[in-house]
């Protein structure tokens, strides 16, 4: 058993290569929940974004009862609005681990501004409840007040992914 204690915090204290690094830099966008700062690749913690070809729908006009939609490019907008945010500013991500995909997992921010917070608390992306709750209470409030995503109908990231997968 004190083996296997010393060996966890050997580890823990000597792989500081992927757990508890910081990377700063001018970042670009790869979508709604990924940029990338120098070369590597940082998948927003927490969140999940619709992708750039999702579309999503919203009411358009409505008539006493009678509600009409249109689709809009939900997944480039969310993409869009990030690189509103973070273009020419130093970005500091804290890493939390890689994905399936070798992407470095980390929660960013611009300034003090979590960046994912943001994102998710403007209904630019959802709380990735799968991996954490740690934004829930950003996507309630975001539901709440019809911002973004919440102010029309939407396949959530996941599900689109799943459905486009199979066409």
């Amino acid at each position: 058993m004190k083996k296997i204690l010393i060996s966890i915090v050997f580890i823990l204290l000597f792989n500081q290569s992927v757990f508890g690094e910081t990377i700063i830099g001018k970042a670009t966008v790869i979508d709604g929940d990924t940029i990338k700062i120098n070369e590597t690749k940082i998948r927003l913690f927490g969140i999940d974004a619709p992708e750039k070809k999702q579309l999503c729908q919203r009411i358009f006009l409505q008539i006493n009862f009678i509600s009409f939609k249109k689709k809009y490019p939900c997944g480039e907008i969310s993409t869009n609005k990030l690189k509103k945010l973070i273009e020419n500013q130093n970005i500091n991500c804290i890493i939390d681990g890689e994905d399936f995909f070798k992407r470095k997992i980390g929660i960013c921010f611009r300034n003090k501004l979590d960046i994912n917070s943001w994102m998710v608390r403007t209904g630019l992306a959802v709380a990735y409840i799968k991996y954490s709750k740690k934004y829930y209470q950003d996507q309630i409030q975001a539901e709440a007040e019809g911002l973004g995503l919440w102010q029309g109908d939407f396949d959530m990231p996941w599900d689109w992914r799943k459905k486009s997968a199979k066409n």
